[in-house]
């Protein structure tokens, strides 16, 4: 991997004011996906090669953060270069719930090859879980992305992963390490233990869970392109769980339950 210099996110990576109205999700995504890349710089503190680019489309120019395959540091535990297939899935899962919790990512050939690209959140990162997680506003949030974490099997849910965007929602960053057939959960957000889930957030499980036993759906098709079959089968069985239980998962007694760095 050839070296690029470290740089902070440049200024010019927000979308500009003029630009906004043209923010649909599927705007965003056909960027992301076909747009012109451009590398700006190397993200700093990031265990993997994470890249802030410019994605330039007929009407919009975007920021994003790629992430190429042969930038990914090997794992015993995970198999090699899968991990920015791991980023897609995460956003798949997110938007198939309706929660949205994840920015917009797509796979696709870059710079430096197949990677994921996902669209850079504008945010000030002194703030973020340990920040807000007292804050109402971001109860519902916080409760989805307690659930969203169990359902793909998040190993590192650290506060930091957890942003608060200019526009006041709270966004998911960071899924890399998820989706691992064996239990692997490791967060910051166990506040909800054992709560019942609402209501309003069981029926988008089932919904999900419906989704998912049609091989057909486009959600199913999409996931078969990004994890195993063994992976997508745990998937299946986290959420049958979380069904049945119909309350939010508490950290299993004897195991490691946080991720560290916490932040």
């Amino acid at each position: 991997m050839a070296k690029t210099p470290r740089t902070q996110p440049q200024s010019n990576a927000p979308v500009g004011d003029d630009q906004r109205r043209l923010l649909t999700e599927d705007r965003v995504l056909a960027v992301l996906a076909q747009g012109q890349m451009e590398e700006r710089g190397l993200l700093p503190y990031s265990s993997n090669y994470s890249f802030l680019v410019t994605l330039r489309g007929d009407e919009l120019e975007l920021p994003g953060v790629y992430k190429p395959r042969r930038g990914e540091n090997p794992l015993w535990d995970f198999p090699t270069g899968t991990l920015c297939q791991r980023e897609v899935a995460a956003y798949e899962i997110s938007a198939a719930l309706g929660w949205n919790l994840v920015p917009p990512t797509v796979l696709r050939d870059g710079t430096r090859g197949i990677g994921s690209v996902q669209f850079f959140i504008e945010c000030d990162p002194d703030i973020h879980y340990f920040s807000k997680q007292e804050d109402a506003r971001f109860a519902l949030p916080l409760r989805q992305l307690s659930l969203f974490d169990f359902l793909v099997n998040n190993a590192d849910r650290k506060s930091g992963h957890c942003l608060f965007g200019a526009d006041e929602r709270m966004w998911a960053i960071d899924h890399g390490i998820c989706f691992h057939s064996e239990y692997k959960l490791r967060s910051v957000i166990w506040e909800f233990s054992e709560q019942p889930i609402a209501p309003d957030l069981l029926d988008d499980l089932e919904r999900m869970q419906a989704t998912l036993a049609d091989p057909t759906s486009e959600l199913s098709c999409a996931l078969s392109k990004l994890l195993s079959r063994a992976e997508r089968a745990a998937l299946c069985g986290r959420l049958e769980r979380l069904l049945a239980l119909a309350h939010h998962p508490s950290p299993p007694p004897h195991q490691r339950n946080f991720p560290w760095p916490p932040i």
